[in-house]
């Protein structure tokens, strides 16, 4: 289902009400003096799958709040009911994860010490009873400031903010209340039931304290946060709860295991003051840690903060982030689009440290940053090495440094580098070897400056190696006969360490290491590695392992795929007795019709293989269906690309819900039609709209986000570690981007316009004309303007259709 919104103005401060149909009801959206400029609606995304949260956040930041309901990624938007406010969410992650573990919600009743609170609802100590509905009337969701009204317990008006590590929720009562609860409940956190284990004590009458132990992200292991939350005034009562039901003014330790109801109530006296405010801190070290980050951040002079008060930082600190980017020409749903995706993809990797410097490492011990660092934690890297690694290094340096140095310390704890970094520990989910690409591509950006020799050594021992059995990393599993063959085996019996394992996609993880050794060459050969770097450059060849001239498909007649091998080096083979292309053996979220693309190192000998550029053009226009996005891109997208939000197989058709084709726009670029590659960025580009289902399937940490900003700009990072960004027309007439050097890049594009779709006709870098469809890293980090001439005219479809015009290739040498 995919939904256009229009908006509507209304009041003189400008609110925007924005409308959708009656599957999804009317979100209210806010826009203030504060964010006036650079808006964001937290509710794209929280709709089909994009697994979004629209509650509050700072960047990076370790806190999120955030409303729970039944999605199993904490929230969805057509949920039917609150459960709680969570104080953990990750933004568009793919599997079930924590989904809030910290749970809270404001009640009116009479609390019973038999385990039940005397309401309308007849509730009991589960969120699944108590939840409350809620409307999306009046409903504000912008960066660092969530608003929601709760429609039961006689009404209750529901905000959250949140700094780094430190949070704020504020609860205010129906003017009739006298007597009103808060219940803090860490036994349930979301659907899944993750907790394993939990538990709190009532410190004072202001202050609780607790941890929780999670077993998270796709039955992952398990890791604990520490939780310490303070309110603004002393509650009158108190008690705890567990499965066994409650016990009034009890200060003793309670825990509980595995997900069961677990918490505590407190109730105030709301005669003179129908407002509740909670001040909130975690940490993943100790108890010490989240008393440290509340007294850094929830508190001044020792007292705590107001909420407002809280809540003007936070959004002037969203404000200095967004404003780094300034865009021209766009109408104002353009403009919500654009800043929100912005604002997700400024939301991880998370912060891991306390205020303190400490942080939990993957050896479980306690560490300490330098006073001017930060750790960060939580690494996606399958997803985010495509395009959220690289805007973070593009507009925020210093933080790129500091997470170049935390995938360094996980490899000096671990014993090994990162795959899909959770907390202190390794999932193992994802395939492939997406940690080269990430951290290449930041040497390449000048993010590992100093650490260049400790880097190369943990990339060489990750890709010339395999984990023993005694460490919790997979690595390269397939790397014992990719090494020896050029191949990863495809064997589903292949013995795994985690949910994921390489053997079990052999196709895609071929292509994934061809594509890490060609970004790992470049690293080799400019720190003197030359023998490493030819044989990196040789191995960058091993798609060609799996390339089946023979390979059809016979519905289009397309001839050349790739195609799984097995151990004995034999192509796989269906039970027919043939091979579909379409099909999904072999390959991770995808079949080779998506996966034949992912050859940025030898992208020329990739066309060679099918035929010739203009061949390889043809399977393109296929593959977009271009004709009829060309025909109406809006219903063509939606009717040829988008199947579901998990359906990845059996297509051969672009899919702009999953990452391994993310780059295959620019295809048309290297085959000498970068004018075709703007039409379908531009068709892509209405996939993304101001609605919650405005992220099409998960954003995956930001990495569809971060997609949809190169894509606007107008510049796209190419082959990692390559340096290289490939030129198109943008989506708006002017962009400024601060780039944390003190520097600004100026993007101009004279005549930009959604329809009729206008494309490069001329190019200046500087003043000076430029011919070429890439510019260099160095180019880009040094600041100036791009001037570009944008035509509807036939005549502009010629501009960068050389080979001249192309970036020399990884294996160009």
């Amino acid at each position: 289902m995919n939904i256009r919104s229009t908006l509507r103005h209304a009041t003189v401060v400008g609110v925007m009400v924005m409308l959708t149909s009656t599957s999804v009801t009317g979100i209210a959206y806010a826009d203030t003096a504060r964010d006036k400029n650079f808006p964001v609606n937290t509710f794209i995304g929280t709709q089909d799958d994009g697994n979004t949260f629209p509650g509050a956040v700072a960047p990076f930041g370790m806190i999120q709040l955030s409303p729970i309901g039944e999605h199993y990624s904490g929230w969805r938007y057509t949920d039917p009911k609150i459960r709680g406010f969570g104080h953990s969410f990750l933004s568009g992650a793919g599997c079930w994860e924590q989904g809030g573990q910290l749970s809270v919600l404001p009640v009116t009743g009479s609390i019973k010490s038999g385990g039940n609170f005397d309401t309308s609802k007849a509730g009991s100590f589960d969120q699944k009873v108590y939840g409350s509905n809620y409307s999306h009337d009046g409903e504000v969701g912008q960066a660092g400031y969530f608003k929601v009204r709760l429609t039961d317990y006689g009404g209750i008006t529901a905000e959250t903010t949140a700094l780094t590590r430190a949070g704020a929720e504020r609860y205010t009562f129906h003017e009739s209340t006298e007597t009103g609860h808060v219940l803090v409940n860490i036994g349930q956190a979301n659907e899944r039931h993750s907790v394993v284990g939990s538990h709190l004590q009532v410190i004072d009458d202001h202050t609780v304290e607790g941890k929780i132990v999670t077993r998270s992200f796709c039955g992952g292991a398990q890791y604990t946060t520490w939780f310490r939350m303070e309110f603004d005034h002393a509650f009158r009562t108190h008690g705890i709860w567990n499965e066994s039901g409650g016990t009034e003014a009890s200060m003793q330790l309670s825990q509980q295991g595995d997900s069961k109801p677990h918490g505590a109530w407190f109730s105030f006296d709301l005669k003179s003051d129908k407002a509740v405010t909670a001040i909130s801190a975690i940490s993943h070290v100790d108890a010490e840690g989240a008393r440290q980050n509340l007294r850094a951040e929830g508190k001044l002079n020792g007292k705590l903060r107001s909420f407002d008060n809280m809540r003007k930082q936070a959004q002037d600190d969203w404000n200095k982030e967004l404003s780094s980017v300034r865009i021209e020409g766009a109408n104002p749903d353009d403009r919500i689009v654009f800043y929100t995706a912005l604002y997700h993809a400024l939301l991880q990797p998370l912060t891991g440290n306390d205020t303190d410097g400490r942080y939990r490492g993957y050896d479980d011990v306690i560490h300490k940053v330098d006073k001017a660092a930060n750790y960060y934690e939580f690494f996606s890297l399958w997803d985010t090495y495509r395009a959220q690694n690289q805007l973070i290094a593009l507009l925020r340096p210093t933080r790129a440094r500091d997470i170049a140095d935390s995938i360094l310390k996980i490899q000096e704890q671990a014993g090994w580098l990162p795959r899909w970094g959770y907390a202190n520990f390794e999932s193992n989910v994802m395939t492939g070897d997406p940690v080269t690409p990430f951290l290449v591509d930041l040497w390449r950006y000048g993010a590992l400056a100093g650490k260049e020799k400790a880097a190369y050594a943990a990339l060489r021992q990750n890709a010339f190696d395999v984990p023993s059995f005694k460490l919790r990393s997979e690595g390269r599993a397939g790397n014992p006969q990719y090494l020896r063959d050029g191949f990863v085996q495809y064997d589903k019996g292949f013995r795994a360490k985690g949910m994921d394992v390489d053997p079990h996609h052999g196709g895609s993880a071929t292509l994934e290491y061809a594509v890490a050794d060609g970004a790992l060459s470049y690293m080799a050969e400019a720190l003197g590695e030359r023998g490493d770097a030819t044989l990196l450059r040789q191995r960058a060849q091993n798609w060609r392992k799996l390339w089946d001239k023979d390979a059809i498909d016979k519905e289009l007649g397309f001839k050349g795929f790739p195609r799984p091998r097995l151990e004995n080096g034999a192509w796989y083979t269906e039970l027919q007795g043939h091979y579909n292309p379409r099909a999904e053996q072999g390959f991770h979220e995808g079949t080779a019709w998506q996966y034949q693309w992912l050859v940025p190192q030898d992208t020329q000998a990739l066309f060679a293989a099918m035929g010739g550029r203009e061949s390889a053009t043809k399977r393109l226009d296929a593959f977009f269906a271009f004709d009829e996005i060309e025909k109406n891109d809006y219903q063509a997208v939606r009717k040829d690309w988008v199947v579901g939000p998990y359906s990845y197989y059996n297509q051969y058709r672009y899919n702009p819900n999953n990452e391994p084709d993310l780059h295959a726009p620019w295809m048309y670029t290297l085959a000498g039609q970068p004018w075709k590659t703007t039409t379908v960025l531009r068709a892509a580009e209405t996939l993304f709209s101001n609605a919650p289902n405005g992220v099409t399937g998960n954003d995956d940490l930001g990495t569809m986000s971060a997609w949809y900003i190169f894509s606007s700009l107008g510049i796209y990072p190419w082959m990692p570690g390559s340096g290289q960004f490939l030129l198109h027309a943008p989506k708006f007439s002017r962009v400024d981007l601060d780039l944390g050097n003190g520097k600004t890049l100026s993007i101009e594009s004279k005549a930009a316009a959604r329809t009729p779709i206008r494309y490069i006709h001329q190019a200046q870098w500087q003043g000076k004309p430029l011919t070429r469809v890439w510019l260099s890293w160095e180019q880009i980090q040094g600041g100036g303007k791009l001037s570009l001439d944008l035509s509807s005219d036939d005549r502009a479809k010629s501009w960068g259709s050389s080979l001249q015009a192309l970036p020399p290739g990884a294996l160009d040498k």
